[in-house]
Order: C-alpha cells, then sequence, then structure tokens
C-alpha cells in the first residue's frame, strides 16, 4: 500500500465516521447554540484517527466495521472534546483549530465549554448503546473511560501544564505524553479488538508504540511542518515553552526514537500476515514517519 492508497482508506473511513457523526444531534434535544458549537467543532474535519483504529482493529479480529461505527465515533466525540478545552485560553490558549477558528473563537468561552462537556458525556452515551455483547462493551467502555480521565488523558493533560516553561527530561515527557495522547490512541486499538473478542494484547501493544510515535512526529511538525498543512498555528509549542521531544532530544534522536516506535508497532502486527487491515494499520504506522521528514 502506498501513500496514496493509504491516504485513500483513512479518507473512506473518515467519511463512513462522519456521515454518522452529523446525526448524533438530530433528534432536536439538545439546545440549539449548544449543538451548533458541538458540531462546529465535531464536523470541522480532521484525520479520525481514533474512529480509524477502533474500526480496523475490529475489522482485523472478524467484526464488520458498521458493528462499531458508533463506538467508534465516541472516540471522536471524547477526542474533539479534548481539543475545544485544550485550546480554552486558561489551557493552551490556541486560535486555530483544523484551519477554523477554535470553538471559543468562534463562539465564546463559556460556551466551548459546554460544548466540550456535552461531546465528552454523549461519547459514553453513544457507546453504552452498542448493540453487541454486553460484557464486551462494559469492558470497552471502562477502557476508554480510563484513558480518558484522570490516569490518562486528563492526567496528562495536567502534567503538561506542570512542565510548561520547565526543562522536562526524557522521562518526565514520556510519562506525560503517554497519558496526553497515548492512553486514547491505546485504547482505541484495544476497545476494537476487544468488542470482537480479539487479541487485546497485541492491540495494546500496536497502540502504545503508535502513539509514542505520533506524539513526537506532531512534535517534529510543529518545527518544520506549516499551518496550512497542520491546520494549527506552527511553533506554537516553542512560543509557550512546551517541552517536547525535538526540544529535550534534538531532532535527529527524536526521529530515531519515532523510528523505533514505528519498528515496534508493525512488529506487534506480523501473526495477521496480509490481512488487507493489519495492511493498513503497518502502512498507517510508517507514514508517520514520512509526514515528519
Amino acid at each position: 500500500m502506498d501513500a496514496a492508497a493509504l491516504k485513500e482508506a483513512l479518507r473512506q473511513r473518515a467519511r463512513l465516521v462522519e456521515n454518522r457523526l452529523v446525526t448524533l444531534f438530530a433528534d432536536g434535544a439538545v439546545p440549539g447554540r449548544l449543538r451548533e458549537a458541538m458540531e462546529y467543532s465535531l464536523c470541522a474535519g480532521g484525520k479520525r484517527l481514533r474512529p480509524a483504529l477502533v474500526l480496523a482493529w475490529a475489522e482485523l479480529e472478524g467484526l464488520a466495521a458498521s458493528d462499531v461505527l458508533d463506538f467508534a465515533c465516541a472516540l471522536e466525540c471524547i477526542h474533539t472534546y479534548s481539543l475545544i478545552h485544550d485550546d480554552l485560553p486558561a489551557m493552551d490558549n490556541d486560535d486555530l483549530r483544523r484551519g477554523k477558528p477554535s470553538c471559543h473563537k468562534q463562539f465564546d468561552e463559556a460556551t466551548a465549554i459546554l460544548a466540550g462537556d456535552g461531546l465528552l458525556t454523549e461519547a459514553f452515551l453513544v457507546m453504552a448503546r452498542t448493540p453487541l455483547e454486553a460484557s464486551r462493551v462494559l469492558a470497552a467502555v471502562s477502557i476508554v473511560a480510563e484513558a480518558a480521565g484522570p490516569r490518562g488523558m486528563v492526567g496528562g493533560q495536567m502534567l503538561d501544564m506542570e512542565l510548561t516553561g520547565k526543562r522536562a527530561d526524557l522521562s518526565a515527557l514520556q510519562s506525560m505524553h503517554r497519558k496526553k495522547t497515548g492512553a486514547l490512541i491505546a485504547a482505541a486499538c484495544v476497545a476494537g479488538a476487544l468488542l470482537a473478542g480479539g487479541d487485546t494484547e497485541r492491540a495494546q501493544c500496536y497502540g502504545h508504540h503508535l502513539g509514542l510515535a505520533f506524539q513526537i512526529t506532531d512534535d517534529i511538525l510543529d518545527v518544520v511542518g506549516d499551518t496550512s498543512t497542520l491546520g494549527k498555528p506552527v511553533g506554537s509549542d516553542e512560543r509557550q515553552g512546551k517541552s517536547t521531544y525535538p526540544a529535550v532530544l534534538g531532532m535527529e534522536q527524536s526521529r530515531a526514537l519515532a523510528q523505533q516506535s514505528i519498528d515496534q508497532a508493525v512488529a506487534a502486527l506480523a501473526p495477521y500476515g496480509d490481512h488487507p487491515q493489519a495492511v493498513f494499520l503497518r502502512r498507517l504506522a510508517q507514514y508517520l514517519m514520512e509526514r515528519s521528514q
């Protein structure tokens, strides 16, 4: 699978997810301005990486994508909530997200906070209604809750704030990003495999190493990328005094660590051979390195 085929595969999964996302609040039960703000951020585009991982791992272990589509969409709701709150003036204070004004700039700060709250809570309602074996759904919801909460993403954001303006060592940096970025990426993989009754150990290994590679390459792109490609301000990490892999390790060692993580993620897929989803997941990991060159 070349880069063009990978991008098309990602676009197909993104379209599947986005077609469902636009229907989530169609019942009219959400107040108009709140719904508008939630949908503004939720439907603003993006790679849809986390739902794509849910779909791919579920299909790899024998389920149809349609069986876990709503669960996958719930992961995107959680991810989008985190972006809305990360952009707030009290957090990263970013004015641009996915190439558009951040939610608090398009609406106002209070509405953005409530939009994030709404997306986070709605995600668990959507996950809980997944029409699969109840014990698997419950286990998958538990995995996601731990990854999204104070032991995972929320805790990672707290560590990020505490490290801002300080010189973090590699251990502290990895601990912070394992929670802030890696936990939800790994949970997407594990949840997909778990819902299908598959091998969660390999899904966890792949997701953990993919999450690390994703964060390292994201840090690299904040230095060498451009705003039009990334959809967010370039160089904001340095301006805000953030601890990043290039700042701690330098660019060459950061790229080497990213490649090592990608190799480990790919190795976790070895038992699946040439299964189409294994090919996709393998190529996805490799593409992270290519886009940061």
